[in-house]
């Protein structure tokens, strides 16, 4: 069994296509994924995949083999991490990484408590969605992260802010006018949802809505803050959102505050458990000074 073996599976797993998986994730072709795949299943000695005329289904053999695929892939590109690491020792790298948009309020915080630290150090800085940049602090290419607390990963998590969450909508929308808005207000308007990756802030606005009683089918999902404004502005849709996003803000949205206690959503700064960087540890015993500077 190879590492191929497993990307292949995996690609397939998530997609729950072998056309799909094979042209837009793994870039090759049908009958060769096809091929790879059963070569994996007779090397396993189970059928990992049914296959029907709507796609494919993990079998309880898949399902069972996928959370350990996923495992050895992290583990391998943890150690190749650390190898690259160990290899250019005359000059540390502290990477940090940001929840797309949360850079521009953490990332000068940040710094300030590496400062001191900087002559000797190399600070990398990214920013993607949340679920990738636990992925990378499993694999070890982040040492800390501003980000949701995303379940499924061995990480640990300190919160340092509760965002509320605010309306999006179009500049010129009706319920603009208004200073405040009900969740019985967004009945009967597109609602653009959060996507299935972003499950942490999902699920927030989920249990808001069911709190208030409110049962709203979505239109669309995206898990993307610019592609969330884009589709506010071009289908004159609405959606809930942390209320960061207005630093990002075309003039063609708009944003109102909910109304009564709105809900909010946690960001933690996250980290490997199983990192041993000095750096990180230093900036984890001052996370505090963040958390003041916050609430100050």
């Amino acid at each position: 069994m190879e590492l191929r073996h497993l990307r292949y599976f995996i690609a397939v797993a998530e997609t729950g296509s072998l056309t799909v998986a094979a042209e837009q994730r793994l870039h090759t072709s049908q009958p060769s994924l096809s091929r790879q795949i059963r070569d994996l299943e007779e090397q396993v000695g189970a059928e990992l995949f049914s296959r029907s005329a709507r796609g494919v289904e993990l079998t309880a053999a898949g399902k069972a083999f996928l959370d350990h695929a996923r495992l050895a892939l992290t583990q391998v590109d943890a150690a190749i991490e650390a190898a690259r690491r160990a290899s250019q020792p005359a000059k540390q790298r502290f990477a940090l990484g940001f929840l797309t948009g949360q850079e521009m309020k953490w990332l000068p915080r940040a710094m300030s408590i590496l400062r001191e630290e900087l002559p000797n150090v190399d600070v990398t800085v990214s920013s993607d969605y949340s679920p990738d940049l636990a992925e990378s602090l499993a694999r070890g290419k982040l040492d800390l992260a501003f980000l949701r607390a995303e379940p499924g990963f061995d990480l640990a998590y300190h919160a340092v802010s509760r965002e509320p969450l605010v309306v999006l909508m179009p500049s010129d929308h009706h319920l603009a006018a208004r200073e405040s808005i009900r969740a019985q207000d967004l009945v009967g308007e597109k609602f653009i949802a959060m996507a299935n990756k972003a499950k942490v802030l999902r699920a927030a606005i989920d249990d808001y809505l069911q709190r208030e009683g409110v049962d709203i089918v979505p239109t669309q999902g995206v898990d993307n803050p610019a592609m969330v404004m884009s589709l506010v502005a071009s289908t004159r849709g609405v959606t809930l959102i942390p209320s960061y996003v207005e630093n990002l803000m075309p003039w063609s949205v708009i944003s109102r505050p909910l109304a009564g206690t709105p809900p909010t959503v946690e960001l933690c700064a996250g980290y490997s458990k199983a990192n041993a960087s000095p750096m990180l540890k230093l900036f984890v015993s001052r996370l505090s000074q963040l958390i003041d500077q916050d609430a100050a």
